[in-house]
């Protein structure tokens, strides 16, 4: 079973790959990815799920278990089924994916808002250089610090719609899109809050924030500056600025006040983001739906004198018809597909195999790059998870293998996972929405930017090496 779950992985991955050729929209490739993994799972869980199988998963979860024991949730002899396995397995899945999905619909909404409202034109007024060269660099400088401020996905979200005002040609947009990408998730790895799977260590306690940023700051700087100095070489001329905009098409009136009034509160709700889920410790979903909701308020407060056809367009209601749902539901797939190999053990087994072939003093550097690059085609998240279930925190006890706090393998690993996913677009959460909001192509991005980003990667990792 594993091999045709892996087969079906590998098939809805060139179905994603190739979607301009075979004329299917990659989300309808995804979800069907995605449905047919956890369909095989059911169909054959019996044959996946051992008594050992269920032994080992029980004693992970034990304190958990016991927890539901006590109010009557859990059954032991019903969870030994193997398809209740499955389930429970599924809804732990969703919990995770629903907080992805809900993060980023509420971005992708309160951007949009900003939008309507005219708000990135404070921006883009400033920004007045034509230039290709230059402006790369203004815009990838801004996505590398707000990554670390924010959040890649954020960023690359507010990035994405952005240039989209500043820039008509396809190809150019694309180019830029690229770039930003990998400023973003460069960004990211540095800060311990500006990638999940960095603030995966941090949360479990392998890293420290002083640490990880004093250590990854440059080696992240580097995987920017690279494909930035690369590409500067490369790119001639100077932009072509789009000639109107939906809203003008529309002549809805905007005044100044109302304009800056959403942009500042749509910055400092996506800023208040990162401050509500250090001081609640709840997810940065929770935070980001709570700045939509204050920002809805705010429109239908100022807008509630309009006429209904003027404030429908700048309505949270009207809005919501813009957002590309089609990229929601490529998520959904996509993290769907990979959470079916994670349960099927298909990670768990690679972390395995790495840790087996490779040994020596320089042992941590290959593992860690290898885990990166595989980020680029399963999502860093699982990966680093394996890794961390794999090595605990402490010495080495009864031939278990540990790494201390802020050891170099977890800080090595923070940057690895953080910036291999750039290599490929689907290889980040970053590149899939800008890929669904931009609807760049796969096999474009594989042509122009993902060379880009193996060579910021690698150069990253050996000024990391270099600085040990």
């Amino acid at each position: 079973m594993e091999i045709l779950l892996l087969i079906v992985f590998m098939l809805g991955y060139l179905a994603i790959a190739f979607e301009h050729p075979i004329k299917i929209d990659k989300a309808a490739s995804a979800l069907v990815m995605g449905g047919i993994i956890w369909g095989a799972l059911a169909l054959g869980i019996d044959e996946l799920v051992t008594k050992e199988f269920l032994t080992e998963f029980y004693e992970k979860f034990k304190t958990k278990f016991n927890a539901l024991k006590e109010i009557g949730v859990y059954n032991e002899k019903e969870f030994a089924k193997p398809i209740k396995f499955l389930k429970y397995e599924l809804s732990h899945h969703l919990v995770d994916i629903g907080e992805i999905l809900f993060f980023l619909l509420a971005a992708m909404t309160i951007v949009e808002l900003v939008d309507c409202h005219q708000g990135f034109s404070i921006i883009t007024d400033k920004i007045t250089t034509k230039r290709k060269v230059p402006l790369m660099w203004i815009l990838c400088i801004i996505s590398f610090f707000f990554s670390a401020v924010l959040d890649n996905l954020t960023t690359s979200i507010v990035m994405a719609a952005l240039i989209s005002k500043m820039i008509k040609d396809k190809k150019d947009l694309w180019m830029f899109a690229g770039m930003i990408i990998i400023s973003a998730n460069a960004g990211g790895a540095w800060s311990p809050m500006g990638d999940v799977t960095t603030i995966m260590l941090w949360v479990g306690g392998q890293v420290t924030p002083w640490n990880i940023i004093s250590s990854i700051f440059i080696p992240s700087l580097v995987c920017m500056i690279i494909p930035l100095a690369y590409i500067s070489f490369k790119l001639k001329g100077s932009i072509q600025s789009p000639n109107s905009t939906s809203l003008k098409d529309n002549v809805i009136s905007i005044n100044s006040f109302e304009r800056n009034l959403i942009f500042y509160m749509g910055v400092l709700g996506l800023l208040f983001v990162p401050i509500f889920k250090i001081t609640t410790d709840l997810p940065p979903y929770v935070g980001m739906l709570l700045s939509l909701g204050v920002l809805w308020v705010t429109t239908e407060i100022i807008h509630r004198n309009k006429k209904n056809d003027q404030k429908s367009h700048l309505s949270v209601i009207g809005v919501l018809k813009k957002v590309d749902t089609a990229t929601i539901f490529f998520f959904l797939g996509i993290l769907l597909a990979v959470a079916g190999l994670q349960t099927a053990g298909q990670l768990d087994i690679v972390a395995q195999y790495l840790e087996r072939t490779f040994s020596g003093e320089n042992k941590i550097y290959i593992i860690n790059v290898l885990i990166g690059l595989m980020s680029a085609l399963v999502d860093n998240v699982p990966l680093v998870a394996g890794a961390m279930g794999m090595y605990a925190t402490g010495p080495i006890q009864d031939g278990v293998l540990a790494y201390p706090v802020d050891h170099t393998f977890w800080q090595f690993l923070a940057y690895c996972a953080g910036t291999g996913g750039s290599v490929l677009i689907i290889g980040s959460a970053a590149g899939v929405a800008v890929m669904g909001i931009l609807k760049i192509d796969f096999m474009w991005y594989v042509k122009k930017i993902s060379f880009l980003a193996l060579l910021g990667y690698i150069a990253g990792a050996i000024t990391y090496i270099l600085l040990q």
